[in-house]
């Protein structure tokens, strides 16, 4: 199996001084390097996927193209900076994008899925019928939403459909 490591809405805005500052940013961004890192290491690629929303049609007050709210964190662009960058304006990081040709020209057939939000756009993505024709994984220890409890309910909730690891189990380290 070819495997992509997916970092979705690792973006400014939703850390300390953006718009919409999340729950356990430091230590997701932390295991998230961590894993890029090991993935880096094993050779799997690293696709970025960053949300832009239109002020045009008012989806959203963070996230907003060309504002640095909405950029990439610069500690993950670090981390990988010869990435895929897929742009979306959807939960689902599939729909009206060109996520599944970037995968399909990486011969990937497993997605290790991580970021933010994870009831929002992590779980959409992963439960995507897109995402269908991939063996799926979300890295718990690799996703934050606005707090503990939301987290922890929609790990649980997704877990009937596919595999929730950390990020550990899914780069063979444990």
């Amino acid at each position: 199996m070819s495997k992509a490591l997916l970092v979705i809405d690792l973006q400014n805005d939703y850390f300390q001084g953006g718009y919409f500052p999340l729950w356990n940013t430091d230590n997701t961004l932390d295991n998230i390097e961590a894993a890029i890192s090991l993935a880096t290491a094993q050779g799997i690629p690293v696709v970025h996927v960053q949300h832009l929303a239109d002020p045009e049609i008012g989806s959203a007050s963070f996230l907003t193209m060309g504002t640095e709210g909405a950029a990439i964190h610069p500690r993950i662009l670090a981390a990988a900076p010869d990435a895929a960058i897929v742009v979306k304006q959807y939960a689902d990081s599939f729909y009206r994008t060109n996520l599944d040709t970037v995968l399909s020209d990486l011969g990937v057939t497993e997605l290790l899925v991580c970021g933010m939000m994870t009831q929002n756009c992590v779980t959409h993505t992963a439960i995507s019928t897109s995402a269908e024709k991939y063996q799926v994984s979300i890295l718990a220890d690799c996703c934050t939403t606005v707090d503990a409890m939301i987290h922890n309910i929609a790990l649980r909730a997704v877990s009937t459909r596919l595999a929730v690891l950390p990020a550990s189990t899914a780069f063979g380290m444990s």
